[in-house]
């Protein structure tokens, strides 16, 4: 027997006026699965986890979680899904436990199995000395960690994580992300992460990146990186088109430009590089060769750097 996909997302639109936040989004994620959803401010990534948590209805395509509709079964997606917002969202006047308490009184979980359920997540996200404690109190990444408390009280199949390492320093991030390394290993919960944070992507098992509205790749991050070759070369100069135009007309390389640079994808750009030189050297002011990274991904396939053009987008949709 197979099992529905924890999400699946069909031709999902979704459009506020004239602008479509989302455009035509179709992927599905595995139960069980870690999937990235890697994107700028303004790629579609909080309308795209508010269709699936039932705060907002599409406005063309579906989405199911775990086989139920979004639009038409919201009761049963909600009973299966946890949330991670933004922001903590939790009452900073409160106790942990009392918040707790709140969230056990929401989603059904009273009595013996809230207070087995509370102890149990307490230790595992090493909360158990500051059950007492009021949250204002709690540094950011204590905080965020009562909040995946919160979030995983009454068990859910599917958690959405919204940006959730955003403003944790590296200590904290770690431990955020061992503890939900700890859910998945002993549950198998399946995991969705929105981020614009490239090492948050990394630690995905796929990742789609959108785009202004829409999914514009989607892989594991080893293949998406390894599409550009082992080694990426990026050139600068300043006419990028000529630049592109004349490695390609004389040399016979697949460059092109993106934003302004230019991308040679080859086998061993190392050894090019003297021939690079030769060929275009007035046009060429600097040369990068490295590893490709998701960064180089989105570059590659958008043909801008990652958020660039993003405020122009805001003020646009402003008017």
């Amino acid at each position: 027997m197979n099992l529905p996909a924890a999400l699946d997302a069909e031709g999902l639109v979704h459009r506020y006026d004239e602008r479509a936040a989302l455009d035509g989004v179709t992927f599905q994620v595995a139960s069980g699965e870690r999937f990235g959803l890697l994107g700028p401010n303004g790629g579609g990534k909080t309308t795209l986890f508010r269709i699936a948590s039932t705060l907002l209805a599409p406005s063309a395509g579906t989405m199911r979680v775990l086989g139920s509709d979004v639009t038409r079964e919201p009761a049963a997606v909600r009973r299966r899904l946890g949330v991670i917002f933004q922001q903590p969202a939790l009452d900073a006047e409160l106790t942990v436990r009392e918040n707790l308490q709140v969230q056990g009184a929401l989603v059904g979980v009273t009595g013996r199995a809230f207070a087995q359920r509370a102890d149990q997540l307490l230790v595992a996200l090493g909360l158990e000395d500051r059950a007492k404690s009021r949250v204002k109190t709690l540094s950011g990444g204590l905080a965020r960690r009562a909040d995946l408390a919160r979030g995983l009280l009454h068990r859910p199949d599917l958690l959405l994580l919204d940006e959730p390492t955003t403003g944790l320093d590296p200590r904290a991030r770690a431990e955020l992300w061992d503890a939900l390394d700890a859910d998945r290993r002993a549950r198998g919960t399946t995991q969705v992460v929105a981020t614009h944070l490239m090492e948050d992507a990394e630690r995905c098992d796929r990742v789609g990146i959108l785009d202004h509205g829409r999914l514009v790749a989607l892989d594991t991050p080893d293949a998406l990186k390894a599409a550009l070759g082992a080694e990426a070369l990026w050139l600068d100069g300043p006419d990028p088109d000529a630049l592109a135009r004349l490695l390609t007309e004389t040399l016979h390389l697949t460059a092109r430009p993106v934003g302004r640079r230019v991308l040679v994808e080859t086998e061993s750009p190392a050894r090019l590089l003297p021939a690079v030189y030769d060929a275009a050297g007035p046009l060429v002011e600097s040369a990068t060769l490295r590893r490709p990274t998701l960064e180089d991904v989105f570059l590659a396939v958008t043909g801008r750097a990652f958020g660039e053009g993003d405020e122009v987008r805001k003020t646009a949709t402003k008017r």
